[in-house]
């Protein structure tokens, strides 16, 4: 393993002498000012995997120092997982080596969420044989497998390396995995396909050095298709496919989203991107983030902040002229969405066949469904699928005579194609069943309330509109996107009737990205004091659901009644 060349950092300079520093390479140096900048100069992340391979895997859990279990473990995909029984009420008392099991939850990393079915088959039996058949589908088109021993990590990677996938920074301080169209290269609407650009991205910096110490995570979304299918508005950096009138098909330029504890949606910069210098514009724009973010505190060490601080004006200048040696043309923004971006249902590609999305519950899903699905789809003459930002499946390559057995598949192994208006827009984060982070149950809770909630609402069914998103988080740092959902659940502990504590939400209602049905991006509303108990959740959304179907105005979304309605109305 190449191990990381210190004179390759961009060297020190003087320290601004009125403010205290942020740790920004290029303005203070890079002389670390907190302990996890210590351990990643130190040893680059990257670097732990021989470590893995030659001492951890053959000694065990017990021969992990600490800087390696806790941190740079993550750059290869790997955090244990919270201990069995522990409940929420101790996530905030006690320490992280308190808090976790011996075993690691393990994120294959798939960039474009892009895959085949003999790579579905592989993440499949590692599921069964390695993770006691745990397989959940993220909202960043990974899957997350759980109850992995360190002991068999370097026979995991010898298999999803043998099929062309991996784990390489799923994780850690570097560029995450890369949120690609669902659609993209199939759709009949497409107005270009990203793919090319994904790819190019991954392989050249993806595991590499020169970006692999960042001041923290970094997302990127990018997508050539009209629904904007890719969450764009809470991405650090989004290309999103526009036409210029000039120039053609290229990319819309977006930079300093994210949501967490202080949600901030991202700048639209102005700038049009061709197809050509997309990889290059988004290299120089991780490169400004690891020489100008924010590195002293990890909490203001997202791009957001230096997005607040610079501007979209300054940051385009700094873009242009100290990293690109160019100026980028202006463009046109993306036109608003014409079709919703889950890419539920049926629908027929550019070349006569069919792509179907299809909605596990809350993106649960096994080992076993997986293999069982790689199986379905061969047998029905596809080896291509897809995961989605939104937890969600799309099969490729359906012919138009084996939709119906395809369809009635999926519904077998619990994947829906037709599903209703809660289970194809509730998501739900890892939770307190695994999550370090996690104060509340996230993934049981929503499934219950799902099924109930069909229940109660049968009668609405046919009124209701086609989505309406109800978004389930454990903890406050928004995994699940809360800040942008119709109804979103920030976990908490609330008092009880004894006296003591129970697990509960905090309500954000009317919140959503830019979709079909709302022009531009929105965060939900907070309302003082508007909190449920997990046990009383389901009783509360159906009456907020009620209130908006009896007190909406025609062709009126559930976002736009719960801003314009009196707080009353919501509680």
């Amino acid at each position: 393993m190449t191990q990381v060349n210190e004179t390759s950092r961009p060297a020190r300079t003087p320290r601004r002498p009125s403010a205290k520093p942020h740790g920004q390479w290029k303005v203070d140096g890079t002389a670390p000012l907190n302990h996890n900048e210590e351990f990643k100069q130190q040893d680059d992340g990257l670097n732990v995997r021989e470590r893995i391979e030659q001492v951890y895997a053959r000694e065990g859990f017990d021969s992990i120092p600490s800087d390696d279990l806790h941190g740079r473990f993550r750059w290869w995909g790997l955090y244990t997982q919270r201990r069995q029984g522990i409940d929420g009420g101790k996530t905030a008392t006690l320490e992280p080596h308190e808090l976790e099991d011996r075993y690691f939850m393990l994120r294959v990393r798939i960039d474009g969420g892009d895959l085949t079915t003999e790579q579905l088959r592989v993440i499949g039996g590692i599921s069964t044989d390695f993770g006691r058949d745990t397989a959940d589908i993220t909202d960043r088109q990974n899957v997350q497998l759980h109850w992995i021993r360190v002991e068999d990590v370097p026979e995991i990677w010898r298999r999803l390396e043998s099929v062309g996938l991996s784990t390489t920074e799923a994780c850690g301080d570097v560029p995450r995995v890369i949120l690609g169209s669902p659609v993209a290269g199939i759709a009949a609407d497409e107005i270009i396909d990203p793919t090319p650009v994904i790819r190019e991205i991954a392989d050249r910096w993806i595991g590499d050095l020169e970006v692999s110490n960042l001041p923290r995570k970094f997302k990127t979304a990018i997508t050539g298709h009209p629904s904007q299918d890719v969450v764009h508005e809470i991405n650090d950096i989004s290309l999103i496919g526009v036409v210029h009138p000039e120039l053609g098909p290229g990319y819309d330029l977006w930079v300093g989203g994210g949501l967490s504890t202080k949600a901030r949606l991202a700048d639209r910069i102005g700038a049009f991107v061709s197809a050509e210098r997309a990889p290059e514009v988004w290299h120089a724009v991780v490169s400004i983030f690891r020489d100008y973010g924010y590195r002293r505190l990890r909490n203001k060490a997202r791009m957001k902040y230096l997005l607040e601080d610079w501007g979209p004006e300054r940051f385009r200048t700094v873009l242009e002229e100290e990293y690109l040696g160019y100026a980028l043309p202006d463009g046109p923004a993306p036109a608003p969405p014409t079709r919703p971006g889950d890419h539920v249902g049926v629908h027929e590609q550019k070349d006569g066949r069919f792509y179907i999305g299809a909605a596990p519950v809350v993106g649960r899903s096994s080992g076993t469904t997986l293999t069982a699905l790689a199986d379905l789809l061969e047998a029905h003459g596809s080896t291509r699928l897809r995961t989605t930002p939104h937890q969600k499946i799309v099969v490729l390559d359906v012919e138009r005579d084996r939709v119906d057995a395809v369809v009635a598949g999926l519904k077998e192994l619990g994947l829906d194609p037709e599903p209703s208006v809660f289970r194809r827009s509730t998501i739900a984060c890892t939770g307190l069943e695994f999550c370090k982070l996690a104060i509340v149950d996230t993934k049981d809770t929503a499934t219950a309330a799902i099924a109930q909630l069909e229940e109660r609402l049968a009668d609405l069914a046919d009124r209701l509109p086609e989505r309406l998103s109800l978004h389930v988080n454990g903890c406050p740092n928004s995994c699940a996107r809360i800040q942008t959902a119709d109804i979103g659940l920030k976990g908490q502990l609330l008092p009880d009737d004894d006296g003591g504590q129970t697990p509960g939400f905090q309500v954000h209602l009317g919140g959503g990205l830019a979709s079909v049905d709302r022009a531009e991006a929105g965060l939900g509303r907070s309302v003082r004091g508007l909190k449920v108990r997990a046990d009383g959740l389901v009783d509360y959304v159906e009456r907020v659901v009620r209130r908006y179907d009896e007190q909406r105005e025609p062709g009126e979304t559930f976002a736009r009644w719960a801003h314009r309605v009196d707080e009353e109305a919501l509680r």
